[in-house]
């Protein structure tokens, strides 16, 4: 694994400053400790970190074609490179390295743009054909990979792996991008395409960006893949689960092929286990496993890590998590870069560290609840929209609004008890209930959140609008399907792989999941979704094909999840720490919040009166972000530029 950076100059071809390209590199040295490389020509300077993993000694980056007409920097894994290699041969390509980073070069040279269609694997890289002036931008399909971009005062395109690098640019406008906040405090991160910057972009999953010197502006980005559910329904359960273990376990295989040494994440849960499973099938050797565990047994999984470690004979490592770690929190802002309010950040990124001691790369599972319908919220989907079809919205919206109005809000009862959500939910579109479902913080609440100065700068924008957008443009009409689609497009990408690629970059970790593999996901597009949500039961297809694995207390507890115990940490050892950075003068001083209303919900928390743990949160995040990150930065390229 690696991390990319690099400027390119839209107008002409002045030079590069070479400089600042170094510092850029620096930024992002973590992501690729054991070698850098740079190239530079008229308006052009690519910049590689390198983490070695295959071809240790020939792998080299930037790297170029044969008469260096084609350079690239690269950050990831063509899985396929072999096959491709064989091909481009045939082709009458010469390679001079093992490395699956040349096959890029020569695919671009066959194939132009469309090479991106022929890379199996997870990648986000820069290419530059000198012959036409052209720089080629990509990320691979899932997302798996970060690519940020953005266009200088000055008509420089600036790019890298993360935001650190971009950062160092001292043009680049780094105002708040106000829909990007609000998107922040509705779903708890910045979804794709945005960043945090209004000048700044994200380039999508499954996007390229071609840049042709002279152009003097940015293109639009091009789509080149695109989930889609061609559900095919004659096929058995039997055969269904055949065909999923036969292309699971070859995702996993063809996952394991390193020069270093190489293990798993290992939590307890089904995917991560199916994975371990069917790794320990493939090599007779032990498995390195790493899983974390916490003090409170609620959210400790930690033995049924052990259990399945035990069951397939692993070298397992397991790490606790300390609740009053606060360096670590003041650190997660500076790894994240943008505001970033999953919590489970914390316990990523010490599993990350944990791994890092024994491997050099570890495989995941995550991807499963996404592609197979795994999360809690389907399931209330499911149900909602069951009563959506029955009664028509114009009887829904008055007569559930008016229940959910009136229905008390009781955060500490059971489930079946807390129906205020369920009432509101289903009084809404579809779009609306499972937006409803996602948010960390719902539309009414969020208005008092804010001041009314941030919210005109919103213009009437709300985060729902992007739900709605990508469910409009789902290619399937099943409801199930169109709530997989909009994860796939906002929360997969914008959370749970940028959640992975940050932590496990923070210790130069590569992480490699075998479930986002794209031909097992096309593949899962084609199952019909009762095969998914079966009941009440999620991801029935995947845990019925591993049942001659893994056990049934594996496979069928209830779903846990990779969380941390916020509720009661900030009615402890977090309390006065939260209260500091919430209702301190940093959020204050932006002007974006409505303070009294920070205040009531820091009071009502602590009181036990209501659990706005995720909010809370949510705000400490952002706190941290402006403090350690964003005034920083600011005061970093202030300097650059003097």
């Amino acid at each position: 694994m690696c991390g990319i950076s690099g400027i390119f100059d839209v107008r002409d071809q002045r030079p590069v400053n070479q400089d600042i390209l170094k510092t850029m590199s620096n930024a992002i040295r973590h992501r690729g400790p054991d070698d850098n490389g740079f190239h530079f020509a008229p308006g052009v300077g690519l910049a590689h970190r390198r983490l070695s993993i295959i071809d240790l000694a020939g792998g080299h980056q930037p790297l170029f074609n044969e008469d260096e007409t084609v350079c690239v920097i690269f950050n990831g894994e063509i899985y396929n490179f072999v096959e491709l290699t064989e091909e481009l041969t045939r082709l009458g390509h010469h390679f001079q390295t093992r490395s699956d980073t040349e096959v890029i070069v020569h695919a671009w040279e066959e194939w132009g743009e469309r090479c991106v269609e022929r890379f199996r694997g997870m990648f986000a890289f820069a290419l530059y054909d000198s012959t036409n002036k052209t720089l080629f931008l990509a990320r691979d399909r899932l997302g798996i990979k970060p690519l940020y971009y953005g266009l200088s005062s000055d008509g420089f395109l600036i790019f890298g792996s993360e935001l650190k690098a971009l950062m160092q640019y001292p043009g680049l406008d780094t105002t708040l991008d106000p829909i990007a906040v609000e998107e922040f405090f509705a779903l708890g991160y910045v979804p794709d395409p945005r960043s945090i910057y209004s000048a700044i972009k994200k380039l999508g999953p499954g996007h390229m960006l071609t840049v042709q010197s002279g152009a003097n502006e940015l293109p639009s980005t091009k789509e080149y893949w695109d989930m889609r559910f061609d559900v095919q329904s004659g096929a058995s359960d039997q055969d269904l689960q055949e065909s999923l273990r036969e292309k699971l376990d070859e995702a996993v295989r063809i996952r394991m092929v390193a020069e270093v040494p190489l293990g798993a994440f290992l939590s307890g849960g089904v995917d991560s286990s199916a994975v371990v499973a069917l790794m320990a099938k493939a090599d007779a050797s032990p498995v390195n496993t790493c899983s974390i565990s916490f003090g409170d047994k609620e959210y400790d999984e930690s033995s049924y890590a052990r259990k399945v470690a035990e069951k397939f004979g692993t070298n397992h490592h397991q790490k606790q998590v300390d609740p009053e770690d606060f360096d670590l929190l003041k650190r997660l802002a500076k790894v994240y870069d943008e505001p970033f309010a999953d919590s489970s950040a914390l316990p990523t990124y010490r599993v990350c560290e944990e791994a890092r001691r024994h491997v050099t790369v570890a495989l995941s599972g995550d991807g499963g609840d996404e592609i197979f319908a795994g999360y809690r919220r389907y399931r209330w989907h499911d149900l909602e929209e069951r009563v959506r079809r029955v009664v028509p919205q114009g009887i829904r919206r008055p007569l559930f609004g008016l229940a959910g109005s009136v229905y008390p809000k009781m955060d500490w009862a059971p489930r079946v008890l807390r129906a205020k959500s369920t009432l509101q939910a289903v009084a809404r579109s579809s779009a609306e209930g499972y937006f409803h479902s996602v948010s960390i913080l719902p539309d009414h609440l969020r208005e008092q959140l804010y001041s009314d100065g941030f919210k005109k700068s919103l213009q009437g924008y709300r985060a729902v609008d992007l739900i709605r957008h990508h469910m409009d443009r789902a290619p399937t009409d099943h409801y199930l399907s169109k709530a997989q689609y909009v994860d796939l497009k906002t929360y997969l990408p914008g959370d749970i792989l940028t959640k992975v690629d940050r932590a496990s970059m923070a210790h130069s970790l590569e992480v490699r999941v075998p479930l986002l593999d794209h031909h097992f996901v096309e593949w899962s597009g084609r199952i019909p979704p009762d095969r998914k949500l079966h009941g009440r039961e999620g991801k029935y297809i995947f845990k019925k094909a591993m049942e001659p694995d893994l056990p049934s207390d594996i496979l069928y507890r209830p779903k846990m999840g990779f969380a941390i115990p916020l509720a009661k940490w900030f009615r402890g050892p977090l309390e006065s720490h939260a209260r500091q950075l919430i209702l301190g003068n940093t959020l204050e001083e932006t002007g974006f919040f409505n303070m009294k209303t920070l205040e009531k919900l820091v009071n009502q928390h602590m009181s036990g009166m209501s659990d706005h743990s995720q909010v809370l949160w949510a705000l400490m995040m952002f706190s941290g972000f402006l403090d350690q990150v964003h005034d920083e930065r600011a005061d970093s390229a202030a300097a650059l530029a003097g």
